[in-house]
């Protein structure tokens, strides 16, 4: 194990630069899979968790929020939605790191969701108007069928690489806006370095936050 993993002395002021640099070194390291993945956990209305893995598009290191996309209909679209609150955590096994974050959630701009749509692969785009996610499905044919009648639908050729494929419009991106946020280096012997972040946030506008200063405290491991 390394020796120079401890987080810095003193805290810096603001969380957001040092995840940042977490996140791009995982990501150019590439020592798992999915650098990017992260699990985001929402609250059902009877009070019941629920978690899954997707895959974080953006950091917003000013403002701070991180983004991510799904179908909003899915069971976790439907809970932010009723319960517009979320947490997540990147575990980077391989580099003994560990972030998690917590805040409101609101819906991206059109124009983003637009934009990272359009960058997808035509397959994927295709994929996100056939599947009903989360909704029960009789069987793996029905789905394939659904491709095929998606495809046939917007003019794409069977073995196409490129078409137009319009943003469905229950599909589309989240901003989980940091209001606390813990970073985790592992240490010899679980002697691990430990510490969180939090602040207030106060609604601007549909998409944004004004955030307070930081504050920070070093916690046990």
């Amino acid at each position: 194990m390394p020796d120079d993993l401890t987080l810095p002395e003193p805290l810096p002021a603001d969380p957001m630069a040092l995840f940042q640099e977490w996140f791009r070194e995982a990501a150019a390291r590439r020592a798992q899979p999915n650098p990017d993945a992260m699990v985001v956990a929402t609250t059902a209305g009877n009070g019941d968790p629920s978690a899954r893995v997707v895959l974080c598009k953006r950091i917003d290191g000013v403002a701070g929020y991180v983004v991510f996309f799904t179908n909003y209909d899915s069971r976790k679209g439907r809970e932010l939605t009723a319960r517009p609150r979320a947490a997540a955590v990147f575990h980077w096994d391989a580099l003994h790191r560990q972030v998690r974050v917590e805040g409101p959630v609101v819906r991206s701009p059109d124009a983003e969701s637009d934009q990272y749509f359009a960058s997808r692969s035509l397959d994927s785009r295709i994929a996100a108007w056939a599947s009903a996610q989360s909704e029960p499905l009789a069987s793996r044919d029905l789905l394939r069928q659904r491709v095929r009648e998606i495809a046939a639908r917007f003019n794409i050729a069977p073995d196409a690489k490129n078409g137009t494929v319009p943003r469905p419009p229950n599909w589309g991106g989240h901003r989980l806006w940091i209001d606390t946020i813990e970073l985790w280096a592992e240490g010899a012997n679980r002697v691990h370095d430990r510490a969180v972040w939090t602040r207030s946030l106060q609604r601007a506008d549909d998409y944004s936050f004004a955030g307070a200063p930081w504050r920070s405290t070093r916690l046990n491991p």
